[in-house]
């Protein structure tokens, strides 16, 4: 077992998961006013985006995941994740905006594989590029609420 310690130290190292950061935490008023700016930006970046969509892709217009009420509750369903994985970040890493706009990333790929089965289902390829680039829209909207809105405080004093 203690074998795999040197890889596990050296991966949380590259992940600059120090489990001991100088900063403080955001505040709690200001993380719940970045998921609120987060969850409406993260909409009206899906609304903006399907609208450009259709209009580019006339006969993507009454695609079903182009709804409201369907991209809403998945979008609602992300930024709260999203959201709630910035103060854990906040509280693990010195680093936590390079690791969490790296999680950004990786999971808007990730992202991308439930787009790959609708391709795959037959889906209108247009369409499953406008609902790609939403996954990324809405990785950068959680990303620059969290990060700018909910920033980590000033340097911990020690008593």
């Amino acid at each position: 077992m203690r074998a795999e310690t040197p890889l596990i130290d050296r991966t949380l190292a590259i992940a600059r998961v120090d489990w001991s950061p100088s900063h403080r935490q955001p505040s709690v008023a200001r993380l719940a006013s970045a998921t609120v700016i987060a969850m409406l930006g993260s909409l009206a970046a899906d609304a903006i985006l399907v609208a450009i969509g259709t209009h580019i892709f006339p006969g993507t217009a009454g695609y079903e995941h182009f709804r409201f009420d369907d991209y809403a509750k998945l979008t609602i369903i992300g930024v709260l994740g999203g959201a709630a994985g910035w103060p854990v970040l906040t509280h693990i890493s010195s680093a936590p905006r390079w690791v969490y706009g790296w999680l950004m990333v990786l999971i808007s790929l990730a992202l991308f594989l439930p787009d790959a089965w609708l391709l795959v289902r037959g889906q209108p390829p247009r369409a499953v590029v406008v609902l790609m680039a939403m996954h990324v829209a809405i990785a950068v909207v959680i990303y620059c609420a969290m990060v700018f809105v909910a920033p980590v405080r000033g340097i911990r004093r020690r008593r």
